[in-house]
């Protein structure tokens, strides 16, 4: 897999060789740039290279934040997509106008030989709708509405979602610190 910016060099990317076999790192941080440069660090002391790591995910100031860094096990640690989105539609009903406000979350960590080289992050806007809609994506996408396409993230296509979301973002930011 390549990634490129224009006027910056080509990022081949790969797998990390047999990740099933290394010791887990721990995603219990209070924050996504812990767990993103957390988890860089720790698997980079296993493999040669540049190691690039995220941590992700939707915060609601509404809701204190949540799910934040716990947004893939809002709903329980074996919820699906579904769930987690039922579970958010239901605390925010009622809500309107500014209580429905949401962004997404990507911050990015590279390191090398436990060494950090970079943290970046980015952050999408949008707010939660009242019911999913949508295809395409995963996780929260069917209820974050993102306003300057006037859809929600699942109603985006691939090419769409990659320039305007929070990933996206963020790693065009890494390739330019990594250049």
């Amino acid at each position: 897999m390549a990634a490129s910016l224009k006027g910056a060099r080509k990022i081949e990317l790969e797998l990390l060789p047999e990740f099933d076999a290394l010791p887990r790192f721990a995603e219990d941080a209070p924050t996504f740039a812990e767990n993103a440069a957390g988890k860089a660090l720790h698997y980079s002391r296993f493999a040669e290279g540049v190691i690039i790591a995220d941590d992700s995910g939707l915060v609601v100031p509404a809701l204190g934040g949540a799910p934040g860094v716990r947004s893939a096990r809002y709903a329980g640690e074996n919820a699906s997509d579904a769930q987690r989105n039922e579970k958010l539609i239901a605390e925010l009903r009622g809500e309107t106008g500014d209580m429905r406000k949401a962004k997404f979350v990507c911050v990015i960590a590279a390191g090398k030989r436990g060494k950090m080289l970079a943290v970046v992050s980015d952050c999408v806007e949008g707010s939660i709708t009242e019911m999913p809609s949508g295809t395409g994506g995963f996780g929260y996408d069917p209820v974050f509405y993102f306003a300057p396409a006037r859809k929600a993230f699942a109603e985006l296509s691939p090419m769409e979602k990659n320039i305007v979301s929070h990933r996206g973002k963020a790693f065009r930011k890494l390739c330019t610190a990594l250049s």
